[in-house]
C-alpha cells in the first residue's frame, strides 16, 4: 500500500485482467491484486518503470524492491469489479461535494464509467455464476442531490437481491442528507454500511470537507449502528493529512466506542490531488509505513478492548484487504 507502481516485465501476460479503479485510493490506477503470506495489496502497474519489479522464476512469481530481493513468493489474485471475491461497483465519480483528496471526480472520462440501473444489472448478470463472487458493494459520488442518489443506490441493492437469487451480503457506502435514508437502505437489502467521517481534525475537516458537516456524520453513524447493529457500520478515517496519532488514535476510540470498527486509510498523494491538498494545508509528506503499522496496531487494541473486529464484516474495504493494514487479519 505504501510505495511507488509496480514494474512488468515488457513480455509478461497478466493471467486476469487488470482492474482500473474509479473510486478509492487507486482511483483512475491500472492496477493487479498481489497475495502472499496470507496478506494483500493492489498494486498501480506500469511497464516503464515501478519501485518495485515483479520477476518470473522457476515457474513463481517473486519481487524486488528497488532492484533488491523482497518477496520470495507471490501469486496475482484475479478481480471481480475492483475487489476480489467481490462486486465493488461506484455508480458515479462526478460529484457535488468538492473533498480535496478525492481523485473520482478529476479522473479523466474515457476511465469513468457513470452506471445506470440497467449496466450495473448486466454486470451483475455477468459475474452471477462466478464461484468467487462472495460479496457485493455499492458506492457512488453524490450526483444532484444525496437524496436522489441514496434512492439510485436502494434500485441497485433490490435488483441484486432480484438478479442473484440468493443471501449474497451487500454493503453500501452513500453520503446521506437524512437518518430515513439509512432506514431505507437497510430495508432495501443492505447488510452493511459504511458513512465516512474522514478525519476527526475540526480544521482539517474544515479545510478539506468543508461543504460536509462532521457533526452531521456522527450523527448519523450513531442512527446506523442502531439500524444495522454493532459490527455492521464502518466509517474511513485518513490519515497524513497532518494530523498528529493521538487526534487518529481518539477518533477510533469514539468510533469502537459506537460499535463502529472503522478503516485507518493512509492517504494516497497523487498528480491529481497534490495541488488540492497542499492548497489549503501546506506541503504534506507520504505517510511512512512505520507509522501505518503503529497505528495499526494501537487500533487492534482498541477495537479489542471494545469487542470488534473488522474481519467479522462481509463487504467493502474491510473484505477486500488491499489498500489497508485490516486489524487481527494482517496485523
Amino acid at each position: 500500500m505504501a510505495g511507488g507502481p509496480l514494474l512488468l516485465p515488457k513480455d509478461f501476460h497478466l493471467p486476469f485482467k487488470a482492474s482500473r479503479s474509479t473510486a478509492g485510493p487507486g482511483a483512475g490506477s491500472v492496477s493487479i491484486v498481489l497475495e502472499f503470506e496470507g496478506l494483500r495489496v493492489k498494486k498501480a502497474i506500469s511497464r516503464e518503470q515501478g519501485e518495485f519489479e515483479l520477476h518470473r522464476s522457476e515457474g513463481q512469481l517473486t519481487l524486488t524492491h528497488r532492484g533488491g530481493p523482497f518477496l520470495d513468493q507471490v501469486v496475482i489474485r484475479p478481480t471481480i469489479y475492483h475487489s476480489p471475491e467481490q462486486a465493488f461497483i461506484n455508480l458515479h465519480q462526478e460529484c457535488i461535494y468538492s473533498c480535496k483528496f478525492c481523485t473520482s471526480p478529476h479522473l479523466a472520462k474515457d476511465v469513468t464509467k457513470n452506471l445506470d440501473l440497467e449496466k450495473v444489472r448486466n454486470m451483475i448478470i455477468e459475474v452471477a455464476d462466478r464461484k468467487d463472487l462472495c460479496a457485493v458493494a455499492i458506492t457512488s459520488a453524490v450526483v444532484g442531490t444525496p437524496e436522489a442518489t441514496v434512492n439510485e443506490i436502494i434500485e441497485v441493492v433490490r435488483m441484486v437481491r432480484i438478479e442473484l437469487g440468493r443471501d449474497i451480503p451487500i454493503g453500501v457506502e452513500p453520503y446521506v442528507s437524512n437518518l430515513d435514508q439509512i432506514d431505507r437502505l437497510k430495508a432495501a437489502g443492505a447488510n452493511e454500511i459504511k458513512l465516512n467521517v474522514e478525519t476527526f481534525d475540526p480544521i482539517i475537516f474544515e479545510k478539506i470537507c468543508g461543504e460536509l458537516d462532521l457533526d452531521w456524520i456522527m450523527l448519523a453513524l450513531e442512527h446506523a449502528v442502531r439500524v444495522f447493529g454493532r459490527g455492521r457500520v464502518t466509517s474511513n478515517i485518513i490519515f497524513g493529512l497532518g494530523e498528529s496519532d493521538e487526534d487518529v488514535l481518539e477518533g477510533v476510540e469514539r468510533l469502537a466506542a459506537m460499535g463502529i470498527a472503522p478503516t485507518l486509510r493512509p492517504l494516497r498523494l497523487n498528480d491529481i490531488n497534490r495541488s488540492a491538498l497542499e492548497g489549503v494545508l501546506g506541503p504534506l509528506e507520504p505517510v511512512r509505513p512505520k507509522r501505518i503499522i503503529h497505528l495499526a496496531r494501537e487500533s487492534k487494541r482498541i477495537l479489542e478492548r471494545h469487542g470488534l473486529s473488522p474481519t467479522t464484516y462481509q463487504t467493502m474495504c474491510h473484505r477486500c484487504r488491499c489498500c489497508d493494514l485490516v486489524p487481527f487479519a494482517d496485523i
